[in-house]
């Protein structure tokens, strides 16, 4: 969630790619497939089990104060009202900093200004933000949340299970801090560090809002202090993952601001995003994947002719959000014009109302690709409509508007029910995969029944998207869809549910048809991995490399709905991903989930 911003995902079958954040070399990126993720690289699966899988109880209100303000006040000039510090509770997890956090934090500038750098090829006439948008109120918008919480929130169940999750992030913290301060990540298996987002401490930015969540204070402000002297002018590498730099730097030292108020943090981000910004200095201002410094620096930067298409879509959050905090409607001004591009084609893609997972921007066109996805390349496209939505107060229609002709696509095409002997389960529970379009045959539309672990996403965003837009079926498909993800846990030998799988579809498949009859033969004959649960087909990729959306979606219905069921299921899927991925240093991925014993699974990230 989200980030994602939470908060993005992607790769056609994103596992087996191999992207870092930055690189060193000066090759122009791959034009065609490229393969990314969203908020959520191969290699950064370390970082984001520390900031997003261990905070299982906390991604929603993330996503709700960094891009809502749903719960916190904002004055006027769209700052948050001052908030004292708490203390840190005591516990034999306690922080190793001092305990006396500074009132204000210093700004350092980097060492190369990019408001030096002039437009290559000037914006259309300047686009304010929508009116009254600066200061989002949710009071304009349905409520997300259910009403109350109390009867649960501090029963001694709840604490013990806060306790080891804040003793989990602690550990990975505190190694972090002390094998790998200021790189990008910590290698969980070995106890080194690397850095494969620019060497900008991505670890660091973004574990920023989880540490004020957590009320580690000191922990903060100690990070913090260290974030706001960042040089993005300092780095090997000759770019930029545009895509990731933005959910991961941008996002985290926004989201940090909002809690905290700490004004460095903000001149920090407005650092970045004038940066970040040039990427849209191309001759039709869509962004590449590959942020080439030197290219932007001489005006030959190019948009792609063939990439994921959440990676240019999913930046809006983070540049509406810096808009909205500087004032400067500049930055909201550059993503609009993506989101015209949107706009435009959705209806004339191979699968009217969907954008393929692959898309020319350099041409702006959209039906080159035959292929659909709410997963890998496409997933947070999709995501960040919603967001949007809210983000603007509901103030820029058009984002609900392509949120729900996309969504009426996915639910007639893309959602399936699994053939399990349960039928009663099996009436439950949904999985979103994948459509292709065949051209050759008329047009034809083929479902192909897969599941990604990345696509568990998908029941959180339909479960706002029916709060906020008061869709009461979407919340119920989304509770449906998180199910799916919860009994994919269920029913590996570890626990966990693999990153790609295939799954045996009730016929006829496609939609939301009724459950069918347990057919033992066609699974006998279907079902080629005999390891995992009735239902499943096979696994396609094995690995579990600590991705958060399944918990995600399951705290946000939880969220919505107020049931303790889903917490009791996100518990479950915690406790399995801490068995099987606790290492000495912290938490790394595994090579299989369907086999048991550490040496078996092989862990990854040395």
């Amino acid at each position: 969630m989200t980030h994602d911003v939470h908060y993005v995902r992607l790769a056609n079958n994103e596992s087996d790619r191999d992207v870092e954040g930055v690189r060193t070399d000066t090759a122009p990126p791959p034009k065609k497939k490229t393969r990314l993720t969203r908020r959520t690289s191969r290699y950064a699966r370390p970082l984001v089990f520390v900031v997003a899988i261990i905070v299982i109880l906390v991604v929603l209100l993330v996503v709700l104060i960094k891009f809502t303000s749903q719960d916190k006040p904002t004055s006027q000039n769209n700052k948050p009202v001052s908030q004292q510090d708490k203390s840190v509770s005591q516990d034999n997890n306690k922080p190793t900093v001092s305990p006396s956090p500074p009132p204000r934090l210093e700004f350092k500038a980097s060492t190369f200004n990019w408001t030096t750098v002039p437009l290559h090829h000037p914006f259309p006439s300047p686009r304010p933000l929508p009116s009254g948008s600066g200061t989002p109120r949710r009071a304009a918008l349905p409520k997300i949340q259910h009403n109350s919480f109390a009867a649960n929130a501090n029963s001694p169940e709840t604490q013990r299970r806060r306790e080891a999750v804040r003793k989990a992030f602690l550990k990975c913290w505190n190694n972090y801090k002390a094998r790998a301060w200021l790189r990008d990540e910590l290698t969980p298996v070995s106890g080194g560090a690397r850095d494969t987002f620019g060497g900008w401490a991505a670890t660091l930015v973004d574990s920023l809002d989880t540490l004020w969540i957590m009320d580690l204070k000191p922990e903060f402000y100690t990070a913090a202090a260290a974030a706001a002297t960042l040089d993005f002018a300092n780095t090997s590498a000759t770019g930029l993952n545009t895509f990731e730099t933005t959910i991961r730097h941008l996002g985290g030292l926004l989201s940090a601001y909002d809690l905290s108020g700490e004004n460095a943090l903000l001149l920090k981000a407005t650092e970045l995003g004038e940066m970040i910004y040039h990427a849209f200095d191309t001759p039709n201002h869509m962004p590449p994947y590959w942020f080439d410094f030197a290219s932007a620096k001489n005006g030959s930067l190019v948009a792609d002719t063939g990439v994921g298409s959440a990676a240019p879509t999913s930046l809006s959050l983070e540049f509406t959000r810096l808009a909205q905090l500087t004032g400067k409607p500049k930055y909201y001004e550059a993503i609009s014009l993506v989101t015209d591009f949107l706009q435009r084609t959705q209806k004339s893609s191979g699968l009217p109302g969907m954008w393929p997972k692959f898309i020319n921007t350099a041409e702006e066109k959209v039906n080159e690709d035959n292929s659909f996805s709410l997963g890998g390349q496409a997933d947070s496209l999709y995501e960040y409509l919603i967001k949007m939505f809210l983000l603007l107060g509901g103030r820029e229609t058009r984002y609900a508007e392509m949120y729900r002709d996309s969504m009426d696509v996915v639910r007639k095409h893309l959602l399936f029910r699994v053939m399990i002997p349960e039928v009663n389960i099996s009436r439950g529970i949904l999985f979103p995969g994948d459509a292709v379009v065949n051209k050759d045959r008329g047009g034809t539309i083929e479902l192909v029944a897969e599941g990604q672990h990345l696509s568990c996403f998908v029941g959180g965003m339909l479960g706002i998207g029916g709060q906020v837009l008061g869709l009461s079926d979407h919340v119920d498909v989304g509770g449906q869809i998180a199910r799916g993800c919860a009994w994919a846990y269920d029913n590996t030998p570890t626990g966990i549910m693999p990153e790609v799988f295939g799954l045996i579809p009730c016929a006829p498949a496609g939609s939301e048809g009724s459950p069918c009859q347990w057919d033992e033969n066609r699974w006998e004959r279907e079902g080629k991995d005999k390891r995992l649960g009735k239902g499943f087909a096979e696994i396609r990729d094995s690995r579990y490399i600590l991705r958060p959306e399944a918990v995600e979606s399951l705290f946000i219905m939880y969220r919505i709905t107020g049931d303790e069921t889903w917490r009791d299921h996100a518990w479950k899927m915690f406790e399995r991903i801490m068995a099987a991925t606790e290492t000495e240093f912290g938490n790394s991925a595994i090579a299989d989930v369907a086999v048991t014993g550490r040496r078996k699974r092989k862990m990854r990230w040395r």
